[in-house]
């Protein structure tokens, strides 16, 4: 465990700054906005308790909203994630397999298992952000398209993320 809460710590200390200073000026035509520091909230192991993972989350989204001036927003989203973020994992792996230490990615879950729940976490924030941030519906169908492109987006650059990160497979 203590091996994985430096690695955590370590990718904390990269993405959480690499977000705030690169990855939000990287706005394509105005819409999609790829949030690369969902990858801390979905790299969390399956078998860590909901209220760690939520604190933890509720953490990397803080710490965001001070970077990037958005008052609680990205702190609200990460926690409501993080809480719905066990049972979206069920949805894709059957609760059968042995959990012990399971962090979710490509290599330990499958390609396709993996994107489903990746794409479903990423999909989840970005509705509850831009819904929130929005905080109206006059603009519906800029809102449904910030949503999608942001989210294939950011789906893009974490998978590349995940493939790039060095994780020994699952015994």
């Amino acid at each position: 465990m203590t091996k994985f809460a430096i690695k955590y710590a370590l990718t904390f200390l990269l993405l959480i700054p690499a977000q705030a200073i690169v990855f939000n000026h990287m706005i394509l035509f105005n819409v999609a906005l790829p949030l690369v520091f969902l990858y801390l909230i979905i790299i969390l192991p399956i078998t860590l308790g909901t209220n760690i993972s939520m604190l933890l989350s509720f953490l990397a989204g803080a710490v965001l909203d001070v970077f990037c001036d958005t008052p609680g927003v990205n702190a609200l989203c990460c926690t409501l994630v993080s809480f719905a973020r066990k049972p979206l994992f069920h949805l894709y792996v059957s609760m059968d397999e042995d959990l012990a230490g399971f962090s979710p990615s490509s290599r330990t879950m499958g390609h396709a298992a993996y994107m489903k729940f990746m794409s479903t976490v990423v999909v989840l924030y970005l509705s509850l952000m831009f819904t929130i941030e929005a905080f109206q519906f006059f603009s519906f169908k800029l809102l449904v398209l910030r949503i999608i492109a942001s989210s294939a987006y950011t789906f893009i650059l974490l998978y590349a993320l995940d493939c790039l990160s060095l994780r020994p497979r699952r015994a």
